[in-house]
Formats: structure tokens, sequence, C-alpha cells
């Protein structure tokens, strides 16, 4: 038996090692599935399903054979409350959430609580909902901006197993009104500003029993009929009440919801997306093969943390121990907000790229001269050391890049960018100028955030990464656009992700549930992907919001609005398109300073942007950029806007032209520009009645 049982060992030693040569055996590990995996490409294709042999899904290969669903380090953190007890017993003393504060009027550093510290507030805010009489399981409305009190009410309602609902501060009052009935919310969290607002409504909300006021001072709060059954407390008031009534933890299970996320849709009502303790675990742990912070890191939160993006940065920040300054709650003051909080890392969106890479572009040309040709050898010296994997010369830091690094504080390590495609120019642009690592990433609300991240090391731009770990993705044919799993040189398709991150439904809406997952439970995106060679992904369309031109041709408005926001003119762009007519056209909010420095350099005078706007030359001067910009990108020729409209005013959430997400509102956009719609395609069919439909 002994010699049967080492035989057995021994075999199973040799099935773990590789021989190389037959003269003198070398021995070697055999690679682990991972490893093969890796040397294959960033991402690998595993069958859909094995009767019908079909090879379309895709997993990172990071975590080819089994989807992670908890930290690898720590598996016992199944929830966010175990998250947040994890970083407490092990950063207690570390500085966790900073605000600015003033002195004598004027805004000074920093000031920090502990991680310790508000681990303390969060127990006492929930022991003061339970001294209120709220629930277990109850929902808990937080309408205000990011602040330490937003992430410590969160902790706190996941400390005592309630559900988090935030309220765009955006959104308005009907929305609001919707969503605290839609949830049966109990308690609103809010600032003295929201406050009026509430309370101007609050027979219309009759699930609410207690308004708590973030920053309210207690004798300044009013004071309501005990008829009306609501109760009016300050945070502070709230705080000692727990304080002389501590409760113990009720920890939530991983199936418990979290937080219910309402999405604002460009039409109708908000949907609810309910979202577990577990999905939340199980992206951030994916997330995490590929991006690692450290309790030395700082990081700067004004992306609202009403979404996804900014709720999944700050579980993340919490399981490293990352230190979280908050802005002074005014985007002309974030750059100020920046140069006081130096951040290690910087987490945002497209549109606040853009206008750093366009102003930084135009402090260099205007330069001019000297200055202007050292800045692009530099960039170019730089530029083809990155894509050749070597480091560039210290020199191009020191003479060019050092200074514009100073804007983001001088010491971002690690930028990301979401919510919207980035053009791979600005991507460069970004990495080059402050020498950090710059990450592209894909995501959705109903997938609690990250579906896909650029992976370290990638150096090509102009794609959104691999799946994350926590979930497996494949592309679905959508024959009415031409796209197909077939496709040459790429795979195409509708992008569908599975996995322990997708949400569990629409809260109270089966019906529209159904409608996106199906029933072997992918998630249909709506986005239309391909994958590049190694596995990486890449968005190139959108399958909602299509329309169909006269002749036939789908449009995705979205797809070209984004290529012409390279355009130097244009602040926002609209494109529409319908039916009846064979062209599309375009109305610009124009960038003020750029169309009055163009008027400038033509000698054209002009008192009034908006006599400028409606000056033939300078609508002339604006397709012919969007032109250019079309021409570069290879947009096909019915993507082209045939005509423009200038507007001096933005699109804004006060005009109900944008979503609290900054995405354009198509059909109320389409009523608020109706004439000059049909001004243009007027205009188009009586210089070519060819552009007109039969």
């Amino acid at each position: 038996m002994d010699s049967i049982a080492a035989h057995r060992r021994l075999k199973a030693i040799q099935g773990h090692l590789a021989v190389d040569g037959d003269s003198f055996p070398q021995l070697r590990p055999n690679l682990t599935a991972g490893e093969f995996f890796i040397d294959h490409g960033y991402s690998v294709v595993l069958p859909e399903k094995l009767q019908t042999g079909k090879w379309n899904v895709r997993r990172s290969a990071y975590s080819p054979l089994k989807l992670v669903s908890r930290f690898s380090d720590h598996p016992e953190i199944g929830t966010l409350h175990d998250n947040f007890v994890h970083a407490v017993e092990n950063f207690r003393d570390y500085k966790y959430l900073g605000t600015r504060i003033r002195v004598d009027g004027t805004v000074g550093e920093y000031k920090w609580m502990t991680y310790g510290e508000a681990a303390t507030a969060r127990s006492e805010i929930g022991s003061g909902l339970i001294y209120h009489g709220i629930p277990k399981g109850s929902c808990v409305g937080i309408y205000f901006i990011n602040r330490p009190e937003w992430l410590i009410v969160d902790h706190a309602c996941s400390a005592y197993s309630s559900i988090s609902v935030p309220l765009y501060d955006t959104l308005g009052p009907d929305a609001v009104k919707f969503i605290v009935n839609h949830a049966s919310v109990q308690v609103i969290f809010c600032v003295p500003q929201t406050l009026n607002s509430l309370l101007s409504f609050l027979s219309d909300i009759p699930t609410v029993r207690l308004i708590v006021v973030v920053g309210g001072i207690d004798d300044q709060i009013p004071s309501l009929p005990s008829t009306t059954g609501v109760q009016v407390v300050t945070y502070s008031k709230l705080l000692s009440q727990g304080r002389s009534n501590l409760q113990p933890f009720c920890p939530p299970k991983p199936d418990d919801v979290a937080t219910i996320c309402y999405t604002s849709g460009t039409t109708g009502t908000p949907k609810g997306a309910i979202l577990t303790h577990g999905n939340l675990i199980a992206n951030v742990a994916g997330t995490s093969f590929s991006v690692k912070f450290y309790p030395s890191d700082v990081y700067i939160s004004y992306l609202p943390l009403a979404h996804i993006y900014e709720r999944v940065n700050q579980v993340a920040t919490v399981y490293f121990g990352v230190a979280v300054g908050f802005y002074q709650g005014d985007n002309m003051k974030l750059m100020d907000d920046v140069a006081a909080l130096r951040p290690t890392i910087f987490s945002s969106v497209p549109r606040l790229y853009n206008r750093i890479y366009a102003g930084i572009l135009n402090a260099v040309k205007t330069s001019g001269g000297l200055r202007e040709r050292l800045f692009n050898a530099a960039y170019n010296a730089k530029k083809q050391a990155i894509l050749s994997g070597k480091n560039a010369s210290p020199m191009w830091d020191k003479l060019v890049f050092n200074k514009i690094r100073d804007r983001l504080g001088g010491r971002v390590r690690f930028m990301t960018s979401g919510a919207s495609p980035l053009s791979p120019d600005v991507m460069d642009f970004l990495k080059i100028c402050f020498g950090c690592r710059v990450s592209e990433g894909y995501g959705m609300t109903e997938t609690s955030c990250v579906i896909s991240g650029m992976d370290e090391g990638d150096n090509l731009s102009g794609h959104v990464g691999s799946p994350n770990p926590a979930c497996e993705i494949k592309l679905v044919d959508v024959p009415e656009m031409n796209y197909t799993s077939d496709d040459q040189p790429y795979p195409r398709g509708e992008i569908c992700v599975r996995g322990p991150i997708i949400f569990k439904g629409y809260y109270k809406d089966e019906v529209q549930t159904k409608e996106v997952v199906d029933e072997d439970e992918w998630f249909h995106t709506g986005d239309i992907g391909l994958w590049l060679p190694e596995g990486r992904l890449k968005i190139i369309d959108r399958k909602k919001n299509i329309f169909k031109l006269a002749q036939g041709e789908y449009i995705a408005p979205e797809k070209i609005e984004n290529v012409y926001a390279k355009c130097k003119f244009i602040a926002q762009c609209f494109i529409y398109g319908d039916s009846l007519n064979s062209s599309l056209v375009a109305v610009v909010s124009v960038d003020h300073d750029v169309l009055k420095a163009w008027a400038a350099s033509e000698g054209i005078k002009c008192e009034v942007l908006g006599q400028l706007c409606n000056d033939p030359r300078a609508r002339a001067a604006v397709l012919a950029d969007m032109d250019a910009i079309g021409r570069e990108a290879q947009l096909r020729g019915f993507e082209f806007a045939k005509a423009v409209t200038l507007v001096p005013e933005p699109f804004t959430l006060e005009n109900g032209l944008l979503t609290p997400t900054f995405k354009i509102k198509r059909p109320q956009a389409k009523e608020y520009f109706a004439k000059a719609i049909a001004d243009m395609y007027a205009e188009l069919s009586m210089s070519d009645p060819s552009q007109k439909a039969l």
C-alpha cells in the first residue's frame, strides 16, 4: 500500500511539473490556469452553452474559472457593514473624512475625522433612528450633496439594516415626491436649503415620519403640528439622542438590499434599481484585482454620491483605508479644493477632462513661439516612450509637465474616467501631461457600477478594458443594425452582462425588469460593443435612442455627439433626425470664449453673443470644423450634420434639457428647439430638394 501511495504522490507532483529538453531534463512548474489565460490576453472566451458549441462569453483573465464575489484577501467581508468594520479595525486612527473649515469667512485647510470617529457617529445615528421608532428594513432618504454626513448616514443604514435611497439635490420637487412615495421612505436627511422644499409638499409624502436637518441649528428648526405625524430634528440632536440610547448593530446579510438607486431616465418616471450588499461588494472585489489603493492615498469626492460611480468609489476607499476629502459644494471652486487637498486619486467624467484638455492646449497655443515648440517636443517624446513601454526622460517633466501636474495638486498617481466615452486623444493627453495611470471604465447602475475597466500596463487607448472579474460578458446580435458576433475582423453586438454584480431588478416594476434581464439572467445594456484583440471591449454604438432616417439608415445620436464634442466651438451638442428627413441637423451650445476669439480674428464686431450665433459666417465656421472632426473620426456620410443652429445658452438641469447625470433629454430637447429644427430642414430642402423625403 505504501508503494501505491508513494506512486500516486509522485504522479501528482509530475502533473504540476513540465520537463524541458531530452538530454538534460530541467524541471519547471506547469502554468496555472490563470497564468495560461493571462498569456492569451486580458480576457478569455468560454462556451455560452456547451451543447451548442457556441463560444461567445468572455471573462477576465484574472479569474476565468470562477466569477469573483468576495475580496480574495478578506472573504469574510460580505456586506457594506462588514467592509466598514474591517476598515475601523485596521485604520481606526487614520484620516477618513475631510472638509475645509471656514475661519472668519475664509475657507481654510482640511479638517479630518478618523475612521474611528466616523464609526462612533455611525453608531449614534443608527441608534438615534431606532430611538425614533424607525424599524429595520426602512428606506432612508439622503437629500443633499457630498459631505461627511452622507457617508455616515449610509454606514448607519448598513449597520442597522436600513435601505439608503439617494435623492438627487437637482431632481426637483416632482421627482423627489415620486421617489419618496414609491420607496415608502420613512426618514429624510436634508440640509436647511432643501428643508423648506420638503415642508412645502409634506402632505404629499405621507410615509415620512422623521426629517433630520444636517447643518441645522436647533432653535431655527420649525415645529410641526402633531397632526402631521412628522418630527423635524437636527443632525446634532439625533447624534446626542443616539449617544444616550446606544443600540447593538443589526447587521445585514449579503442578499439584503443595501440601496435603491433611482436612475433618472431621459423619459418617464425614475426607475429604482435594487442593489444588495453582495452586489456592491462583488463589484469592488472584482475591480480590486487591477486597482489597488493604500491608506496613504487621498481621494477628492465631488462626483455626485447619488450616482453609482461615486458610490462604488467610496466602497473601495473604505476597503483600502483611503482619506476622502470633500469639495466645498461649488464646481467653480473645485480646482481650489484640489489645490488644498492635493489628492493622489482623481475620478472624473469626460466633460471635465475635455475642459482640462482644451484649457491646456489653448494656453500652449497662446504662449506661442519657443514655449509651444518646447511643449510639442516634450509631448511627442513622452508619447513615443509610453507607446514603446519605456520611461521618458525626467527632463521633460521638470521642464514642462510638472507645472501641468500642479493643476491637480501635483500628487495624482491614478485617474479614472467613466459615465461616457473619453476620446483616445484626451486619454493619451492625460497620461502624458499628468504622468500617471489613467483608466477608463464602463458601467451602469444596474450592474453595481463597473462592467469593465482598463488593466494596468495596457497602453492602448480607445477602449474600456476587460471584464470585471465579478462578471462575464457576451455580445448578442442586433440584426436591424447589422451587428453580429460573426462580424469580421471583430465580433460585434449588444453588450450583455451576467454575474453577482447584476441588480435584483427595478423596485415594484417587474415589467421593465423583464425587458432588460432575460431568462438566463443576462442583463441587456442597450450598448453596442466589439471585442478588440486580446479581449478588450470597445463601445461603438447605442441600441437605445436609435432612430431611422428617411432612407432607412439607423442613427445613434449619442455616438455622433461624442465625436462632435471634440470640436473647439462646441460646449454641448444635440443631434436630431427623423424618418421624414434624409439628413441630420445639430443644435450647438457654443463655447463663448472660442466663438468670440474666432470673431475677433475674422474682424467681425459683435457686442451680443446671441447676434454672433445668428451670423451665417459663424454657423459656416462651426459646421466646417464639425465636418473636419467628423472626417477624422470616419463618420459615415449620413452621420454628418448638414445644418447647425448655434445657441448661447447651455443645456442645463434648470432648463429641463439635461438629466442629473448630464445626459440630453431628447424628447424635451426636440420640443425646446422645435422651431430651430424646422427652420434648418426648411433651409436644407430649399438648397437641396433631395434632402426632404417624398
